[in-house]
């Protein structure tokens, strides 16, 4: 199953930077189960959409030539909540890029409030890889099929 943790895209600047915005609901489950009584968004999921956000940057700059997935959040740190009827805005800035993976800064933001910022690197494997190539990419966010997806957002 895929979850999609970004609604669409308001920047993207090829190999440097893009701005993602995620509307947060009542509608959205994970926010009555995770703290009962408290509607926030959990702050795993939010990693979740910044990854998604500098995954899709990183994807990007290559042509989706290989398959992206995260590698390790060396750093993350949570400044506020964010609550149902929320807009969190993602930024990511690819700040490192290598055959083998890259690396990105990232902010979430509430409006003009600063709620998490931290670091993302991510790991390439080939397309043709023998022991992960085969992978179903259904269940990889950063292909370029779920580009199509956001030229929804762009109308």
């Amino acid at each position: 199953m895929r979850w999609i943790w970004i609604d669409r895209f308001l920047e993207f600047e090829s190999g440097k930077r893009a701005v993602a915005v995620k509307n947060v609901t009542l509608a959205e489950e994970h926010l009555h189960d995770h703290i009962p009584g408290f509607a926030v968004m959990p702050g795993s999921l939010m990693i979740e959409g910044m990854a998604q956000t500098g995954g899709i940057l990183l994807g990007e700059k290559n042509a989706f030539r290989h398959i992206v997935i995260l590698a390790k959040v060396p750093k993350m740190t949570f400044h506020g909540y964010v609550v149902p009827g929320d807009s969190i805005h993602y930024a990511a800035t690819l700040t490192d890029e290598r055959p083998e993976g890259g690396s990105v800064e990232v902010r979430a933001t509430v409006g003009e409030t600063l709620v998490a910022e931290g670091e993302i690197m991510f790991a390439h494997i080939a397309q043709n890889d023998p022991q992960f190539g085969n992978i179903n990419q259904k269940n990889f966010v950063f292909n370029s099929g779920l580009m199509g997806v956001f030229e929804v957002g762009k109308a």
